[in-house]
């Protein structure tokens, strides 16, 4: 009895110093989970951060679905980067009567109507006109064919792989498909628009006279998440901002909603719901976003800069003090997370709309979710993009060819010297002497172009494999464009 008592006082004595010795090396807590505390009725769904692109919350994210009328928020992006909001649309016969059957003419727009583009743009968003998501169309390409292609190039530059597009109204077509994550990132693109924003943040415009409403129109938006004033509806969401709502026989109902609260934007997108439930979760995905999340800026919490002392790039070296991070970049992180907790990647390749100084871009993980990225700029790039002078940029083989003869002449037969000796020795040297000057800045400026040249060489070889990466052949792509260009209005903006 004592022995059993004397091991059992022995064996709780080791076990109480084994937990004193660990008090002091306990391992730190491991980073939080990623949140998933919440589900959707809809067959597909997404809510990503406006600020960073971190997704959310994903629903079937890569299942491609009929779009509906979210479609008409590409068409406005791309209507607001092609023309002026002062421009005046006619609307033509296809554009008012080539619709599908059974989609229907709320606004009583007629073939020779002519409204301005901002009006339009509001009749597309606000009440979903497609008779004027039509008219834009033809206005901004000269067709809805071409028009078409404008959009499907748009959606590649953000990196959108999964969906494709086949009329600027999203009527039923076999042809037009979206998934829920490319949607966002439609979305995302549509409303750091100025001009998409403010319209899709309407609650109500005045629309002009038009041949079957001579006294003007006033249309209110639709989107019951956005409309809804009053906190004690069920559809009300706190800092609502914009959005599009859809639906078809096909689609089913769907919807995009963009609310900001404290600097924070959250963008949902709801594919193949029902009604209405569809609005509850859009609603649902929004808040799951405000209240799990927190953005966690970038500056004063980076150290690769100092870290590194600098970085190379195109065989030049960027000391650290003259860098400096993109502003306002940040990270999306679960709600006690820290900065700490990412995972950091240094790559060269640049997105779409990089800033013109940046030189790399550090990419930002949370347990290989990429949660946000910030580009690395340059106080003043060492190497200048624009193309020098053709007269500066002559050989100094080009330099040093035929000299011009006292006749006018040139050739390898020198005229007859007219001077002195003593003097045509010294207008030699002289020569010589200058030549030689001349030849040394030319060669100066040629090694300078060199270096221009191989550095321009070397973005073209990126460019054309980012454009192969988004399934483009670079002269296709370039021909696209110009073709665009010229069939497109006068006005551009």
């Amino acid at each position: 009895m004592k022995r059993g008592y004397h091991y059992s006082r022995t064996a709780g004595f080791l076990l109480a110093v084994l937990c004193i010795m660990n008090l002091g090396s306990a391992p730190a807590w491991a980073a939080p989970e990623w949140p998933s505390d919440t589900g959707i009725m809809a067959q597909a769904g997404i809510a990503m951060d406006e600020n960073t692109g971190a997704v959310l919350f994903g629903q079937n994210i890569h299942a491609a679905y009929a779009p509906a009328s979210i479609t008409k928020l590409l068409t406005a992006l791309v209507v607001a980067e092609n023309a002026s909001l002062d421009d005046m649309v006619t609307f033509s016969h296809d554009a008012v009567y080539n619709v599908e059957s059974g989609s229907g003419n709320a606004l009583a727009l007629e073939e020779g109507d002519v409204l301005s583009v901002r009006d339009c743009m509001h009749a597309l968003l606000l009440r979903s006109s497609n008779q004027a998501a039509n008219a834009l169309a033809e206005h901004v390409a000269g067709s809805r064919e071409a028009f078409v292609v404008m959009m499907n190039e748009r959606i590649a530059r953000i990196g959108c792989t999964e969906s494709h597009f086949a009329n600027p109204s999203g009527l039923n077509d076999d042809e037009q498909y979206v998934t829920a994550y490319d949607m966002a990132l439609i979305a995302r693109e549509a409303f750091s628009n100025d001009t998409v924003l403010e319209v899709g943040s309407a609650r109500r415009y005045e629309l002009p006279a038009t041949i079957k409403n001579p006294e003007g129109l006033t249309i209110a938006m639709e989107h019951k998440l956005l409309a809804a004033q009053d906190p004690s509806s069920r559809y009300y969401l706190e800092g609502a901002v914009a959005g599009k709502t859809g639906y078809t026989s096909v689609a089913g109902n769907t919807l995009v909603t963009y609310a900001v609260r404290d600097g924070r934007g959250v963008i949902s997108v709801i594919l193949k719901g029902s009604q209405p439930q569809y609005y509850f979760d859009g609603k649902t995905l929004i808040e799951f976003g405000f209240a799990s999340f927190q953005d966690i800026p970038v500056e004063g919490q980076e150290t690769y800069l100092s870290e590194q002392g600098g970085i190379d790039r195109d065989g030049d070296h960027y000391q650290a003090s003259e860098l400096y991070l993109e502003e306002g970049a940040c990270v999306t992180v679960p709600n006690g997370a820290s900065f700490s907790d990412v995972t950091r990647t240094v790559t060269e390749e640049l997105a779409e709309g990089h800033p013109k100084t940046a030189l790399a871009r550090i990419l930002y993980t949370y347990h290989d979710r990429q949660v946000g990225s910030a580009y690395i700029c340059a106080n003043n790039l060492h190497i200048s993009t624009e193309p020098l002078p053709v007269s500066i940029l002559e050989t100094p083989e080009e330099d040093a060819g035929e000299d011009e003869t006292e006749d006018g002449t040139t050739g390898g037969q020198p005229a007859a010297v007219r001077t002195d000796v003593s003097y045509g020795w010294l207008i030699a040297l002289g020569m010589i002497a200058l030549l030689a000057a001349v030849s040394g800045v030319v060669f100066l400026l040629w090694r300078r172009r060199k270096k221009e040249q191989e550095a321009m060489a070397l973005r073209r070889e990126r460019r054309r494999q980012r454009l192969k990466d988004m399934g483009f052949d670079e002269e296709e792509f370039e021909k696209m464009v110009q073709e665009r260009m010229k069939s497109g209005p006068g006005n551009r903006r």
